[in-house]
């Protein structure tokens, strides 16, 4: 995917309303150095209000941000956006599912706000179990043993467990890494276990107690449509000038389309479909994404030190973990306790070059803050997609809280207005 830009200063623009934002992260291996926003756009899927948020290494400072006359009405435009529209995340009913799917995966039953939300931000989909290769097979039959090296059979089979008891482990791609580590001791610490370094009987007992849900296939048969083949893609360029004249920040590939549709690493997709041309008609084996978490979400914590983000419901349970890049050395996240703000799908970016020149760059997964922004009462601040969603935890940030496209845009559909944000 195409790399974030270096930016310095940025502003977000939602109805009548725009604040100077300042800090947020991006990859400082280019060399721009100043975003602002002012535009609006509309998203395709919901109706709401959009707009640019990210910025990084060469920030202004916080000095140089309260001077700006824009200020006084930061974040102060919810009414406006995703939240009068679609939903506040307050509730769920009692028909909202699990993360079981019976073939249909990211489609949640029932009629909360929650629910809606979700179905609307995610995509449907629609899998079956017929003619598995003999490598699905195996995956989906996969168990853990004490004292048995993790093979990628059983590695796909806890990243799965994981995900779907919402430990979120990134892009599945079969293999015990830091972030399925990261998102094992994130369930540990959800079930009350003793948080370890690998695998144990408790903690593969506790992944699957739940005879139903464990018995969900893993590796499933997706038949590919024209909407998945026909999907727009381009070749991102560079600059962000150049990116500006781009229609939208499409995919590069129908490749990377489909890694992000199921959550998985390219790679392993096509290591899992050798022959596949990738055409409409054509079925190929994909990971089975499940459900996200439904429970409304009103605090979040993230962790630098365990590049995690953790979220917790009104009784202060964890009902979800995702795997993010929190700042870095250089450039580290703010401290202390904010607010959600400002909830925006499929937002825009605006860079400002050195001699003032703007340039819009349009919204799409591969814009430098992806697919959704969650600002912060904290100006400039965010929790946000990833044009780069197989690197999470593997990537340098300026200080926002960046996530997978699909890990935010579930958040998006569950946390609060006003939401708490933690910094530790």
């Amino acid at each position: 995917m195409s790399q974030l830009l270096k930016v310095g200063s940025l502003a977000i623009a939602m109805g009548t309303a725009s604040a100077l934002l300042v800090g947020c992260s991006s990859n400082a291996n280019s060399t721009e150095n100043s975003v602002q926003t002012t535009n609006e756009s509309k998203s395709s899927n919901s109706g709401m209000t959009d707009t640019t948020t990210d910025n990084n290494n060469n920030a202004v400072t916080e000095a140089e941000m309260s001077t700006s006359s824009n200020q006084p009405t930061s974040n102060q435009t919810s009414g406006q956006n995703m939240d009068a529209d679609m939903m506040d995340s307050t509730a769920t009913d009692s028909n909202d599912i699990s993360p079981v799917t019976n073939g249909v995966s990211q489609q949640i039953d029932g009629n909360s706000k929650v629910a809606n939300s979700l179905n609307k931000l995610l995509t449907k989909i629609e899998y079956n179990t017929e003619n598995l290769s003999e490598t699905a097979k195996k995956v989906n039959e996969a168990t853990w043993k004490a004292d048995t090296k993790i093979d990628r059979n059983v590695g796909t089979k806890l990243q799965a467990l994981l995900n779907w008891n919402h430990s979120g482990v990134g892009a599945v791609d079969g293999y015990w890494g830091k972030n399925t580590r990261k998102a094992m001791q994130a369930f540990q610490k959800a079930q009350g276990l003793p948080v370890t370094e690998a695998v144990n009987e408790e903690t593969w007992k506790a992944l699957t107690k739940n005879s139903t849900l464990t018995s969900q296939p893993v590796l499933v048969s997706y038949q590919l449509t024209d909407a998945d083949v026909n999907v727009k893609t381009t070749q991102i360029p560079a600059s962000a000038e150049a990116k500006a004249k781009l229609d939208g920040m499409y995919y590069e590939s129908v490749l990377e389309a489909l890694g992000e549709k199921f959550h998985i690493s390219r790679d392993y997709l096509k290591s899992l479909n050798p022959n596949a041309s990738f055409k409409s008609g054509e079925t190929i084996i994909v990971y089975n994404p499940g459900n996200p978490n439904t429970t409304p979400v009103s605090r979040v914590v993230a962790d630098k030190d365990a590049q995690t983000l953790y979220a917790y419901d009104d009784s202060d349970n964890l009902v979800a973990s995702y795997p993010t890049t929190v700042g870095s050395t250089a450039t580290p996240s703010p401290t202390g306790t904010h607010k959600v703000k400002v909830k925006i799908h499929e937002p825009n970016y605006t860079y400002t070059s050195d001699d003032g020149k703007k340039s819009i760059i349009p919204p799409g997964p591969n814009n430098p803050v992806g697919v959704v922004w969650i600002g912060l009462s904290k100006p400039s601040y965010g929790i946000h997609g990833s044009p780069d969603p197989e690197r999470i935890s593997r990537q340098a940030s300026a200080g926002c809280v960046r996530l997978t496209n699909w890990d935010a845009l579930s958040l998006l559909g569950v946390i609060k207005n006003d939401a708490t944000v933690e910094f530790k």
